[in-house]
């Protein structure tokens, strides 16, 4: 059944957080005539005005008449999984709990609006009487489609839609080292990302598999031009007066190439930081690849604040017991993921929630769809 889309799409929002779904829309080139939103936490309603001042913004669903969208084309939403995730102890497994009393909101928005289609999103570790109640309620049974074909994280999510023939997407093989702002990762991809990802602690992402955390490459300098971890120093290191190919009117034009460390392909080059940049490269590989690495001299370094983990012989040492780790024999920093490659795990623009703090853009994010997931669904509306 074609919908008259001339005006564009009219769209209610449920529990919208910070609006993936209107970037879905935008992203899978639906036009939208309005878009109505029902969202109480403030913080994601900062980031969803910022981005879109013309949503409407209409507060908490459990008060709404959504009779007064009737004529509307879409409804969309994914009540809080916060109760029935599989994440949390003693999480609710029959729908009679707050989690049912919330999704049937949905239910009934759908009833009194009279939408066309609906979107309806949640967790695929709820229980299966869960699942089976929400698919009573919606009459369709949910297509499971993991993130990890369209990003660089492994999410399975649950999809319940009446858009018809949807498909699972095609894998576009993106890794988590092609979306980090830098470091190195020791895994293909991310776990799925969760509001909790912004307390990662190493031992928990060694021992749970939860929480992705990325290695930064700890370079300094040792006695004789050997860096600890095998990093080879070819000399020390230049100064402003250096001679060579390197000066021009006084001034150092080319990168200064110091060592390597590795095989010394392109991502595994050091240089000094009183040469020039290398050429960015957005198609580099991991590692230095893409940016150049670059020696950073550290007189003492127990002043740092960080913990220096070292990997030996693919393992690391992490409150006394040891752990297998795919990275290159060495010294590491472990940092949890940045808001930015957290937004690039759900596929959002980068900075999409900037203007927050970055706590609050964290519990966001992970609040957050998978902007392409929703954007391949959309792509089946028959309009």
């Amino acid at each position: 059944m074609r919908i008259d889309t001339s005006k564009g799409f009219k769209v209610l929002s449920l529990f919208d957080g910070i609006s993936c779904g209107m970037v879905a829309l935008e992203r899978a080139g639906i036009s939208v005539e309005r878009y109505v939103a029902y969202e109480i936490d403030k913080y994601a309603i900062k980031v969803s005005q910022k981005n879109y001042p013309q949503i409407e913004q209409m507060g908490d669903v459990t008060t709404a008449d959504f009779t007064q969208y009737k004529g509307f084309d879409l409804l969309i939403g994914g009540s809080p999984c916060t109760y029935w995730s599989i994440a949390k102890k003693g999480r609710e497994i029959t729908p009679d709990g707050v989690g049912g009393q919330l999704f049937m909101h949905f239910v009934r928005a759908l009833k009194e609006s009279g939408c066309k289609y609906f979107l309806y999103e949640n967790n695929y570790s709820i229980h299966k009487d869960i699942k089976a109640f929400i698919s009573e309620q919606l009459g369709v049974e949910p297509i499971m489609i993991n993130s990890a074909l369209v990003s660089a994280q492994q999410r399975k999510r649950c999809y319940w839609t009446n858009i018809p023939n949807v498909q699972q997407p095609k894998d576009k093989r993106i890794l988590l080292k092609d979306i980090l702002e830098s470091g190195i990762p020791w895994q293909e991809k991310s776990y799925a990302y969760t509001t909790r990802c912004q307390a990662a602690i190493f031992k928990d992402t060694l021992e749970k598999h939860r929480h992705t955390m990325v290695a930064e490459p700890f370079i300094y300098q040792r006695p004789h031009g050997f860096n600890k971890g095998g990093i080879k120093i070819k000399s020390k290191m230049p100064t402003v007066t250096a001679t060579g190919s390197f000066i021009h009117n006084n001034y150092i034009i080319e990168p200064i190439r110091i060592g390597q460390y590795g095989n010394g392909g392109q991502g595994q080059r050091i240089y000094s930081p009183y040469g020039k940049s290398v050429a960015l490269s957005a198609n580099g590989g991991g590692q230095g690849a893409k940016t150049g690495l670059y020696l950073i001299s550290i007189d003492e370094t127990p002043k740092l604040k960080c913990k220096i983990y070292t990997v030996n012989n693919g393992c690391v040492e992490c409150n006394g017991k040891s752990y297998f780790i795919n990275l290159p024999d060495g010294d590491y920093i472990i940092r949890k993921l940045t808001p930015v490659e957290a937004e690039r795990l759900q596929t959002l623009p980068d900075n999409y929630t900037e203007g927050i703090s970055n706590t609050q853009r964290y519990k966001c994010i992970g609040n957050g769809w998978t902007v392409d997931v929703i954007a391949h669904i959309f792509k089946y509306l028959e309009v």
